[in-house]
């Protein structure tokens, strides 16, 4: 099996990203000089470039989670033996929750929570503790991880993946959590934006749209010594720094010593979920969306 060679796709990401940044900053500036089919010219030929530059990427053949670290690979042989019965052979779930879209992955960091998990046990869900190695979760962490990433970048597992393995939740439960302790009924109606929300998404992408939801920005509002204020989409922000496009399209940045920042974010309440929610509260409240599906009357 032929593998991609030390580090091309990170350069081609830091290639891409730079590109993107780029046109993004330079197109939006200078949007009003450019005639429109000019534009066209110029997305077209950025969007054949990326193709140009992805194929050979792309075309060669991506190794398994299993074969790429021999860390994954003793992983995965220990996970089928001690946690496949219930978690499924490939982590995606069985009579247990999928772990391969668990927060509780995504949160651990060299198993300091998943092997937590392990050596413990949760008996009032019917899962013993196991005595095991710090090596033995070191690999079992290594190989759910690689699972996680390769779920993430695969381009055939989302619209495939069957809504069996996702529907582990209690839908009574987490519509209780949807209307008290996961606020959601705050910005959100089972009769307004989401009837029939369960019709409208693929079951992955509805959990991947609860968890993680695009398409509202953060927006900026700077206020400037002179009483003027600058306002739009937030593009970078740190200790010292913050960074907009206005609303002529121009890349701004402030010293935020010398200015007065407020922050507007949407999906500020989302963000702050992510530290809070279980495991039954993901997998209930999933369960709770996958039933609306009846249109909005």
């Amino acid at each position: 099996m032929r593998k991609e060679p030390a580090g091309l796709r990170g350069k081609i990401e830091d290639v891409l990203e730079t590109c993107i940044e780029y046109l993004d900053r330079g197109m939006t500036m200078r949007a009003q000089r450019f005639s429109s089919r000019r534009r066209l010219f110029i997305s077209v030929g950025f969007g054949i470039a990326i193709v140009l530059v992805i194929s050979p990427w792309n075309s060669v053949a991506r190794p398994q989670a299993d074969s790429q670290d021999p860390a994954v690979e003793r992983g995965h042989k220990q996970f089928e033996q001690a946690c496949g019965f219930c978690h499924g052979p490939d982590g995606t779930g069985a009579r247990g929750p999928d772990l391969v879209r668990s927060p509780l992955v995504a949160h651990d960091v060299k198993g300091d929570q998943i092997g937590e998990v392990i050596r413990r046990g949760r008996p009032d869900k019917g899962m013993p503790p196991m005595p095991v190695t710090d090596q033995q979760v070191s690999d079992i962490a290594t190989y759910l991880h690689a699972r996680a990433a390769e779920a993430l970048h695969s381009a055939h597992v989302p619209r495939s993946y069957p809504v069996e393995k996702l529907l582990t939740g209690n839908a009574d439960a987490g519509k209780a959590y949807f209307n008290g302790a996961g606020g959601c009924k705050n910005c959100h109606s089972a009769t307004r934006d989401f009837a029939g929300i369960a019709q409208k998404y693929s079951p992955i992408d509805l959990q991947a749209r609860m968890l993680y939801p695009a398409g509202r920005h953060t927006t900026a509002v700077v206020t400037l010594p002179t009483g003027e204020q600058v306002k739009g989409p937030l593009l970078h922000s740190d200790d010292f720094e913050i960074a907009l496009r206005d609303a002529s399209g121009w890349y701004r940045s402030f010293a935020r010593d010398r200015v007065k920042v407020e922050i507007e974010d949407p999906l500020a309440a989302h963000r702050e979920l992510l530290d809070k929610f279980t495991q039954a509260d993901v997998h209930n409240l999933f369960a709770y969306l996958q039933s609306l599906k009846q249109e909005k009357q």
